[in-house]
């Protein structure tokens, strides 16, 4: 195989990680607004679309921030090159980012409760198509994996063995929405976002030991701290607040929407 693997689309080829990204994008989007169908919604559509918005500002706000993190050094060196800088993003950020501004905007027009839910699934499925891209995109997507001699370790063109992270992550995403799906009858309304979170951050502090980086502190690096960061949040949410939940409140199935 030769990397990156190009995708013919027509008379056309397409790089993958464009390809694969828009087509999580659409995936994701779609059984988005299948599930909300579906499944009703608790908010109503205005305060539902500021809320989609929110995430989508958040989300390009803080991937680009926790790249700019992941390695000072090299940000510092590439300011007088602001199109390197805007070019480059980080998932983990997209996550957090876009869960602060939505929280921000959830406060300023007045709704406190869970609003997350219909999001776990799409966003599980997108990410899980969208690391294919990043696989197919070899050694310039900045995904690949430490050499290792486990014998599904893949050769991304530069004569080493390594470890294939973004299919790992693919799988687990595929993993994660059988999860989700199979929960979700024993969850309380926002308890589906948040065991995605928790799973998919508790993932990347794993899967990003895989991966080479620049540590920050104790070998870890920015993004492993951005998770950990996340992880404390949302362990303790599904841990402690859904103790306090049961002692005073029905079965989850009575109160879903």
């Amino acid at each position: 195989m030769i990397f990156p693997v190009l995708i013919p689309v027509g008379p056309w080829v397409i790089h993958p990680h464009v390809f694969f990204e828009t087509l999580a994008y659409l995936v994701g989007f779609r059984l988005y607004l299948w599930l909300r169908r579906r499944r009703g919604d608790p908010v109503d559509d205005g305060p539902r679309w500021s809320i989609v918005t929110a995430a989508a500002v958040g989300a390009v706000l803080g991937s680009r921030l926790l790249f700019w993190l992941e390695d000072p050094v090299a940000t510092v060196g590439y300011l007088h090159r602001p199109g390197v800088l805007l070019g480059g993003k980080t998932l983990v950020g997209a996550l957090l980012g876009g869960w602060i501004a939505v929280e921000v905007v959830k406060r300023q027009i007045g709704i406190r409760g869970a609003t997350g839910d219909l999001f776990a699934v799409p966003l599980a499925v997108g990410i899980g198509i969208g690391r294919i891209g990043c696989f197919l995109s070899g050694l310039p997507d900045g995904t690949y994996g430490t050499p290792t001699a486990l014998p599904w370790a893949v050769d991304l063109g530069d004569g080493i063995l390594r470890h294939p992270v973004a299919l790992y992550e693919s799988l687990f995403m595929l993993a994660m929405t059988v999860v989700l799906e199979r929960s979700r009858a024993l969850l309380w309304r926002g308890e589906s976002f948040k065991l995605f979170m928790a799973a998919y951050l508790g993932f990347r502090i794993a899967v990003d030991s895989l991966k080479p980086g620049v540590s920050l502190a104790l070998g870890l690096t920015a993004i492993q701290w951005a998770c950990a960061g996340g992880l404390a949040y949302y362990a303790w949410w599904l841990i402690a607040q859904r103790s306090a939940k049961m002692s005073d409140k029905p079965h989850p199935t009575e109160v879903r929407t």
